[in-house]
């Protein structure tokens, strides 16, 4: 799965119209676009916007389309639908747009057909474990998951960890984004609640409001902060204050752990159902020591941090280590060089409140979601090698995953 963002201003749009007129317009857009457009600049403008989205999708996949032959026009239900005139190879493409602020902003998902497997799973640790999925259920039954994430230039973390706790099987994801990243976000997450909360500088979240952000956890059953939220004083403390009040099982990552470093006496105070994400930077700086590369050191260290914090500790890594407070230890499979790549982790933090909305307990979760994050990398190395990884490959890859490990051995080969 790929994604593209595109935006244009819609002034810019209409002034290139006058400038060029007809010669442009059908350079552009396909006949039928213009007779639904109208010469309207918005209309147009969200079209271009889209194209140039499409445009990006494609990008390193062999296949290229013109503007002129992406066609945009509304669905049966009024939603923008793409057609591509040509070989698409069997592509699919999701598409939002959306106006905010005088720019029409669109992003497009793209799907390419394909093996989804390449290699036998890997054994799973003893305490990997999938939510129940009644018949029944409904999007309440599956739970609701809050996501604080994201700042100026650091959209793509709040993308990746919202979605990955929708494709985690979350019944409702809602992202909380800073008032102006909002029709950024709006427009990447088609599928997720983003949700604007007053902005104390351009793209942060700050202490200023602090209550305004605080209502929106209420009736979450599990939350993420961090991803992306950049290092604004005034974010840390905010931050400071969220990771101690938060009433539901929350996942602490990225510069939500930098925070914590910065004022280590949180750590001893957090409530239970807390669960830290720290790569071995970030482990660094909360503990005050380096963290030992030998893997019996690794795992003597998040054994006593999660003991000293009450927290489940993950630390994140080739043979990731995940610590329990009571002393349990588990210990994931995978070593795959291609997650070394930026965002991958923020998938990871989302993975887990997913698991954990559903039902599943912190530390469960944890193993799950670090098992479930290692096999979707090692399936995608397996197709695209070693490097060149991008952490939205793994976003399609979680619910095939899940499928298998619910179906068990009469569909895929454990590996010794």
């Amino acid at each position: 799965m790929k994604l593209g963002i595109d935006a244009v201003g819609v002034d810019r749009l209409a002034l290139a119209v006058r400038r060029s007129g007809d010669g442009f317009l059908r350079k552009a857009y396909t006949q039928a676009e213009l007779d639904y457009c109208q010469g309207s600049a918005e209309r147009l403008a969200g079209r271009w916007a889209a194209k140039e989205a499409v445009i990006k999708c494609f990008d390193g996949t062999g296949i290229c389309f013109p503007r002129r032959k992406i066609e945009v026009l509304p669905g049966p239900n009024g939603a923008p639908r793409v057609r591509l005139l040509g070989d698409s190879a069997g592509a699919a493409i999701e598409l939002s747009i959306t106006h905010h602020s005088g720019l029409a902003v669109a992003a497009a998902t793209l799907v390419m057909p394909g093996p989804v497997t390449a290699l036998p799973l890997l054994e799973p640790p003893p305490a990997v474990d999938l939510p129940e999925r009644p018949k029944d259920g409904h999007k309440g039954t599956f739970g609701t998951v809050v996501v604080l994430a994201g700042s100026l230039g650091l959209t793509g973390a709040a993308y990746l960890s919202a979605t990955a706790a929708a494709r985690s099987g979350a019944g409702l994801v809602k992202l909380l984004v800073a008032d102006s990243l909002y029709p950024i976000l709006a427009a990447k997450c088609t599928e997720v609640m983003a949700t604007p909360v007053p902005e104390v500088a351009p793209g942060a979240v700050g202490h200023l409001a602090h209550e305004a952000v605080a209502r929106q956890f209420q009736g979450a059953k599990a939350a993420l902060i961090g991803p992306g939220l950049g290092r604004d004083r005034s974010t840390w403390r905010l931050i400071g204050d969220l990771v101690l009040e938060v009433g539901c099982p929350l996942v602490i990552d990225a510069d939500a752990l930098n925070a914590l470093a910065e004022g280590r006496r949180a750590l001893s105070r957090l409530p239970q159902g807390r669960v830290l994400t720290p790569h071995p930077g970030e482990m660094a700086r909360l503990t005050g020591s380096p963290v030992p590369r030998d893997q019996p050191g690794r795992v003597e260290v998040a054994r006593r941090a999660a003991e000293a914090w009450k927290a489940v500790v993950v630390l994140k890594g080739a043979r990731t280590v995940v610590a329990a407070p009571d002393g349990e230890v588990s210990e994931d499979p995978h070593e795959v060089p291609a997650l070394a790549s930026g965002g991958t982790g923020d998938v990871l933090g989302g993975l887990i409140a997913g698991l954990i909305a559903q039902g599943l307990q912190p530390f469960t979760a944890a193993v799950t979601g670090v098992y479930i994050h290692g096999e979707a990398g090692r399936q995608v190395a397996a197709r695209l090698g070693d490097a060149g990884l991008l952490a939205s490959d793994l976003l399609g890859e979680i619910p095939f995953l899940q499928k298998l490990l619910r179906e068990g051995r009469q569909r895929w080969q454990v590996e010794a």
